[in-house]
């Protein structure tokens, strides 16, 4: 049962453009917040939101999902605050957790290749060749309509992306090849353009955890841990190394800060490799010059 106060930051949230996945991530975190802290939401102060975050880690949970909860927890607390005008402090201010920061985990061509070999169903390997091409999000997959596509410039439109921002995203020969294909199998006049093909829900559209569900039996059934994101690293990592630049690719991901586009640079980048052996040798043909002189 949701708090008057849940209620009007769920209309908040939807007034700005966040997605159903979004908001409904949001709200389930605060009401584990709210049903767990001991006092009502005008009397938590810093010790609450410390104590929580202890609780947290008893419950084994990563530092990532704590530092998720954290951020929910504060930004509804700026909400209200800021629109329904509550006398508070925000007591999520300097309560964190140290983060680990991995770099982006990508598939080596071998292992892209395994993957693909034993995705054989028609709607899945064009979902999946999406993300690894053009570097969609499986929110975005899954929220893809028949209309978004425009075979004869071969582009799609991701219209509400993470942010609630629009971009254009380029179709390879492959892909364009794939959605073909695949609508060509399907029967259904649904807008959605991946569609469950078992079950209660055929004919309706995939859901984010059903597209999961999928790259989890194929990562199983190849033994090639993978999933959906690091398709979208993959495409990333590849188009570095193809010597695209750091913007294109920022542009073709929808990344608000070129920073996030950097971390690829960390990772598998062999235009750096290219660059070092014909700087070094430049460097190295100077200095035989300078000692035969």
């Amino acid at each position: 049962m949701e708090t008057t106060e849940l209620i009007g930051y769920r209309r908040s949230l939807k007034r700005k453009n966040y997605s159903n996945h979004t908001v409904e991530n949001y709200l389930n975190i605060l009401q584990h917040f709210i049903t767990w802290v001991p006092v009502p939401l005008s009397e938590v102060t810093r010790q609450e939101v410390g104590a929580y975050v202890d609780h947290l880690l008893r419950k084994r949970r990563k530092p990532k999902t704590i530092t998720c909860h954290l951020q929910t927890i504060r930004l509804f607390f700026d909400y209200l605050i800021d629109e329904e005008g509550m006398d508070l402090i925000n007591p999520v201010t300097r309560v964190s957790i140290r983060l680990p920061k991995p770099l982006p985990r990508h598939l080596k061509d071998d292992q892209v290749g395994e993957l693909f070999r034993i995705i054989t169903d028609l709607r899945d390997r064009a979902m999946f060749l999406l993300m690894l091409r053009c570097g969609l999000r499986v929110e975005e997959v899954a929220n893809l309509t028949i209309d978004a596509i425009e075979y004869q410039r071969r582009r799609l439109m991701v219209l509400n992306g993470k942010g609630g921002k629009d971009r254009v995203v380029y179709l390879s020969e492959d892909v364009c090849a794939a959605l073909e294909t695949y609508l060509k199998k399907r029967s259904s006049k649904s807008k959605g353009f991946f569609l469950v093909q078992k079950g209660l829900m055929t004919g309706k559209p995939i859901s984010v955890r059903g597209i999961q569900k999928r790259i989890e039996y194929y990562a199983r059934k190849s033994q090639v841990q993978v999933s959906c994101h690091q398709l979208r690293h993959t495409m990333a990592t590849q188009l570095l190394n193809a010597d695209a630049g750091l913007a294109t690719i920022q542009d073709l991901l929808g990344h608000g800060q070129i920073t996030t586009t950097q971390r690829y640079c960390q990772v598998s980048n062999l235009k750096v490799q290219r660059d070092y052996y014909q700087a070094i040798q430049i460097v190295m043909e100077r200095t035989q010059l300078l000692e035969y002189d």
